[in-house]
């Protein structure tokens, strides 16, 4: 088991390490690998990325506790993110290119006016790396969590681990690597996966068998869950079309989004999506199934953390070897989700919040190693689920800024102040959604989003009136 992930760990580390061969020496390629990636590897890339320990470990553990309306999570989480992609990937790609900007905040206040916005750049900055360290410190606790049931290790040690593996990533090539290993992780990710799942259903007695040890679990099988936030359909309604604003949220994720810039050619941008959603889809397929079947092998509820069902069932069912390749997948997508959300970090810091001039590839670096060090701090501060991180991170950055991007995408060029009034209503709004414990009966972001885009939509009829008032009058 030691030997096999060991074994893969190190092939990570050395196709990140490798990257560095490449790599050009300036702030674009550190952050964007100068704009010529390929279709596949963004693809793969941003599937990595996005289907990171929240999915080996948050997913899992709340498919564990939900039974099989968790699929609405799947189902609404990815025609969500595909509905956004059809509007938002080529267009923000072109944007990168015409503005030439290298950071997620950068594009969108360029983009806005054609000229930047500077308080805004330095908003959406603040905001980023706010949101983005606790992304990345879930994904440290994931990682850290399988080793503790693994291999019996500290909680800290796996977190640890996972900041050194990070910092080399990032040393070494910036996004390159980050995008070369993503692209490794993705094929060990889903085969790791799906090796679990054919081996959790055979040992089960196959299809039917498992079905039915499913059915004798009351509740498990519903298509909603008990405690909606209105009675019947319209309760069931809600709760799905929450999760597809969870999907939509996508877009308002810098580390996620930036794959797409880093594209060779937008006209590559229809390839580079369908490796995108085919591997999407056929990973969180996997990672529901696997997540129903650990409630048939570890039925008592109370006796563990729901989140630790996928190592646990692992080391059930599978030989040592097989153990270990499953541990690789899943710190596999930490890293592959904790480097990226670092590089967005530390390019909020060097280009959005301090000035852009900064291109000292040495300072950059040295920015990049300080936010892995905060992220692993807050990774060991932690007393949350990796689930309710990753949404709270995921929910916020998308209330604040998948509004703007929308409105930039459809042709409207708000001005500074209305943009900044709905990215901070937007994540007000969130914010207060979970404070109030609503977010149990529908995803925060569907009200942050929902609140931005009215914030915006309201601005631009203002202005288009009091110019129509101003062309009268004269």
């Amino acid at each position: 088991m030691v030997l096999s992930f060991s074994f893969f760990l190190l092939l990570f580390t050395l196709i990140g390490l490798a990257s560095y061969w490449q790599s050009r020496g300036t702030k674009q390629d550190y952050y964007l690998a100068s704009g010529n990636v390929k279709p596949w590897l963004v693809g793969l890339s941003a599937v990595a990325t996005n289907n990171s320990g929240y999915m080996f470990i948050g997913v899992i553990g709340y498919t564990y506790v939900t039974g099989l309306a968790a699929i609405w999570l799947m189902i609404g989480w990815i025609a969500g993110d595909f509905l956004a992609s059809l509007l938002v990937h080529k267009r923000l790609k072109a944007a990168a290119t015409i503005t030439g900007e290298v950071s997620y905040a950068g594009v969108l206040s360029v983009w806005s006016t054609g000229g930047g916005q500077p308080a805004l750049q330095r908003v959406i900055g603040v905001i980023s790396l706010v949101f983005l360290l606790a992304y990345a410190s879930a994904q440290l606790v994931a990682g850290s969590k399988a080793l503790h049931v693994l291999f019996g290790w500290p909680s800290w040690a796996g977190a640890v681990m996972g900041g050194i593996l990070v910092t080399l990533y990032c040393f070494a090539g910036g996004i390159r690597a980050s995008i070369w290993t993503d692209a490794a992780q993705s094929i060990v990710m889903i085969v790791a996966m799906s090796v679990l799942l054919m081996t959790a259903t055979q040992a089960l007695g196959g299809v039917e068998s498992t079905l039915m040890q499913m059915q004798a679990i009351d509740g498990f099988l519903d298509w909603f869950p008990k405690s909606l936030a209105l009675p019947g359909i319209a309760g069931g309604l809600l709760f799905a079309i929450s999760w597809l604003f969870a999907g939509l949220s996508v877009i308002g994720q810098p580390h996620i989004m930036v794959r797409f810039m880093t594209l060779d050619d937008t006209a590559s941008m229809n390839k580079a999506r369908l490796w995108y959603y085919l591997w999407y889809i056929a990973f969180y397929l996997a990672a529901t199934g696997v997540g129903l079947l650990s409630r048939i092998y570890l039925v008592d509820t109370e006796a563990f953390d729901a989140e630790l069902a996928l190592p646990t069932m692992a080391m059930e069912l599978l030989s040592p070897a097989l153990v270990g390749l499953i541990l690789a997948g899943l710190f596999a997508a930490t890293m592959s989700t904790a480097d990226s959300v670092v590089l967005s970090c530390s390019a909020a810091l060097t280009h959005d919040i301090l000035p852009h001039q900064i291109e000292n590839q040495y300072l950059i670096k040295g920015v990049t190693i300080v936010v892995t060090f905060l992220a692993l701090l807050g990774a060991l501060a932690n007393n949350h689920s990796v689930f309710s991180l990753v949404i709270m991170a995921w929910s916020g950055l998308a209330s604040a800024f998948a509004p703007l991007l929308l409105v930039l995408c459809v042709g409207m060029r708000p001005t500074q102040f209305a943009s900044l009034a709905a990215v901070a209503s937007g994540l007000a709004v969130a914010i207060l959604w979970r404070y109030l414990d609503l977010h149990e009966k529908a995803y925060e972001g569907l009200a942050g989003i929902v609140t931005g885009l009215i914030i915006l939509c309201l601005a631009e009829l203002f202005r288009h009136l009091w110019n129509k008032h101003k062309v009268n009058v004269s």
